[in-house]
């Protein structure tokens, strides 16, 4: 989930001591939780909760922006971890090209090979190799799985995290892709690996990735498009709004508004110009939302003016990066119509970031567009955009899920597989 993007995904942790908010006895410990805000991340100031049984639900108010919570009592410290090292061979790798160096772990079968491989490409945002999201770690997890199953599996940090070099700030969907294009090579030379047999698995804008990669090009045996959008980054944007808005319990009229807002930012950035006149739009609209705050909450901030400056300018900061303006405009369609190898596209049904309402029959109208013969798309009930056992599938439940994949998932990404690779 990208940081600083419009309609980033704001998943924080929080330590909570006691407060004169709450009583001490029921409120002192540590939670864990999560906020959805549809322009950026904020660090949290004030917020009206219900505290019920392990949980604490409200709102969350700060510099005009209003937005649900929902917090989870956790342990605290956790128990030291017994490591147990696993049945097989991890290596730390470092993959260097054109300006950028990308640290990853190489997990390989313990004996035999040469194995295929399948290269792990995160979704939207900073991210670590392991995909990590408030304790789970789903490629962590997929590479372990995969490589038991007999894969070599690599995941690398994205540019800028852990051990990879480069920024993310400056980089687009398609700079992405030459990393993968980089890692690709990278096993090719690698005498453990089947070079006819490497494979791309991509979640959510590692789709994206992936199929551009993929497109035409005879080095990838195999695609996994995890929670892949289908349509237009416009448009998935403008559908993650409502999704989103509706699962908070917003007013069709605020969300209707917030639409409006949305299409003003892709029409400047389509054209390039009238960036103040966007500043001054989005500053206002912050501004009417300030000044429906209740007085005590707008007591409480010691320089609202301030405030309001320094989100706008942190808006317009994200509107204006390369990322954005790539993602907006970018239609997978035509990199998906090119995928000539296997594909195997999976949907969460309670997916609320790429509905698969929205996506499922544009990517599979994509994929067969020129006769790819073998292309399998599918849903998996009740599971969100992580593709964990949910109930609504809104990020704000993330942080009280089982860090863990749903009940099936594994065995019909491993069947799929091993029937293309092994």
């Amino acid at each position: 989930m990208k940081t600083q993007r419009i309609l980033a995904l704001c998943l924080l942790t929080f330590v909570f001591a006691a407060g004169g908010l709450f009583a001490q006895q029921r409120i002192a410990g540590d939670w864990e939780g999560a906020i959805v805000l549809p322009q950026m991340s904020l660090g949290i100031a004030v917020f009206e909760g219900t505290l019920a049984g392990d949980s604490i639900t409200g709102d969350f108010r700060q510099a005009g922006i209003t937005a649900k919570f929902r917090l989870h009592r956790t342990s605290g410290s956790k128990p030291a971890e017994v490591v147990v090292p696993p049945p097989y061979r991890e290596e730390e790798v470092r993959i260097a090209h054109e300006d950028v160096t990308l640290a990853g772990t190489l997990s390989m079968p313990p004996a035999g090979g040469p194995f295929p491989a399948v290269i792990l490409i995160t979704g939207s945002g900073a991210q670590n190799r392991d995909e990590e999201i408030l304790g789970f770690a789903p490629f962590k997890i997929l590479a372990d799985h995969l490589t038991r199953q007999g894969f070599a599996v690599l995941r690398c940090d994205d540019r800028g995290v852990g051990g990879s070099t480069g920024s993310m700030s400056t980089s687009t969907t398609a700079d992405f892709a030459t990393d993968v294009r980089a890692m690709l090579q990278y096993l090719k030379k690698r005498p453990e690996i089947q070079t006819a047999k490497i494979g791309l698995l991509g979640h959510s804008e590692g789709s994206h990735v992936a199929a551009m990669v993929a497109a035409g090009s005879p080095e990838v045996a195999f695609a996994v498009l995890l929670a892949g959008p289908g349509i237009r980054g416009d448009s998935l944007i403008l559908s993650q709004i409502q999704a989103l808005g509706r699962a908070q319990g917003e007013s069709e009229e605020n969300i209707q508004r917030g639409l409006a807002l949305q299409r003003r930012v892709f029409a400047t950035v389509r054209a390039q110009e009238g960036w103040e006149e966007l500043r001054a739009t989005l500053m206002g609209e912050m501004r009417w939302s300030l000044d429906r705050l209740p007085a005590e909450q707008k007591a409480s901030m010691s320089n609202p003016d301030s405030l309001l400056a320094a989100r706008t300018d942190m808006q317009m900061e994200a509107v204006r990066s390369p990322w954005f303006g790539f993602f907006a405009s970018y239609d997978p369609a035509n990199d998906l119509a090119k995928i000539r190898c296997p594909v195997l596209a999976i949907f969460g049904e309670l997916d609320q970031q790429v509905p698969p309402g929205l996506n499922l029959q544009p990517m599979k109208a994509a994929l067969s567009k020129h006769g790819n013969p073998d292309i399998t798309v599918t849903v998996i009930p009740g599971v969100n955009h992580l593709f964990q056992k949910a109930v609504t599938g809104s990020p704000m439940e993330y942080a009280g899920l089982e860090k863990r994949f749903a009940e099936g998932f594994l065995d019909l990404l491993t069947e799929w597989l091993n029937k293309r690779a092994h």
